[in-house]
C-alpha cells in the first residue's frame, strides 16, 4: 500500500527531486507535479528546465509558488510537491505570515484527497548563517520540516541519490 504523505528530505543536489518522481512514477496511476519554484533568475530557469525534462507528458503540471490547490486534487491520483523549501521561501519573500501559512499548508495536507509525496530540504546541518534574514529562513525551515515528518506516513532522507528510510515503509 502507498502512504498518504510522503516526506523527501536532503539537501541541495542529493537527488532527491529525482528519487521522489520514480516514487510517483511507481504508483502507476494519475500524477500530479506541484511547482512551487519560480524562475527569478538564468540559474532558477535552468534548473526549472532540468526538472521539467525529467517528465513525461503524463504528469499534470500545476505552477503554484505560494498555495498550492491541495482541496482540488482527486482520490485515488498521486502528487508530487517540489517543494517545500521554495513554498517556504516564496512567503518568506512575501512577508507572509510564516505560522499562519504553516498551518494552512500542513491543514490542507491532511484533508488533500490524493497521495502526497512532498520534497524538502534539509538545511540544518551547515554553518550558523551569517545574516538574520538567512537564519531566519533556516529556523522557519525547521520548524516547517519537523511538523511535515510529524505529519508524514513515510519520511526518506536522500543523501547522494540513495533513499534512507527515517519512519515508516517504503510501497
Amino acid at each position: 500500500m502507498f502512504p498518504k504523505t510522503t516526506l523527501v528530505i536532503g539537501g541541495a543536489a542529493s537527488g532527491k527531486s529525482a528519487w521522489a518522481e520514480k516514487l510517483v512514477i511507481s504508483a502507476t496511476r494519475p500524477k500530479t507535479y506541484l511547482a512551487t519554484s519560480q524562475a527569478h533568475d538564468t540559474e532558477m530557469l535552468v534548473k526549472i528546465n532540468q526538472h521539467q525534462a525529467r517528465r513525461d507528458a503524463s504528469w499534470t503540471l500545476i505552477e503554484a509558488p505560494l498555495n498550492p490547490p491541495l482541496s482540488t486534487l482527486r482520490p485515488g491520483h498521486i502528487c508530487l510537491l517540489d517543494c517545500a523549501t521554495m513554498w517556504l521561501t516564496n512567503h518568506l519573500l512575501a512577508e507572509s505570515n510564516l505560522p499562519v501559512t504553516q498551518s494552512a499548508l500542513l491543514n490542507a495536507i491532511t484533508t488533500c484527497p490524493a497521495d502526497l509525496v512532498i520534497v524538502t530540504n534539509e538545511v540544518g546541518h551547515g554553518i550558523v548563517p551569517g545574516n538574520a534574514l538567512s537564519r531566519q529562513f533556516r529556523e522557519a525551515q525547521g520548524r516547517l520540516n519537523i511538523a511535515l515528518a510529524a505529519q508524514a506516513d513515510l519520511v526518506v532522507q536522500i543523501i547522494a541519490g540513495l533513499p534512507l528510510t527515517l519512519k515508516g515503509h517504503l510501497p
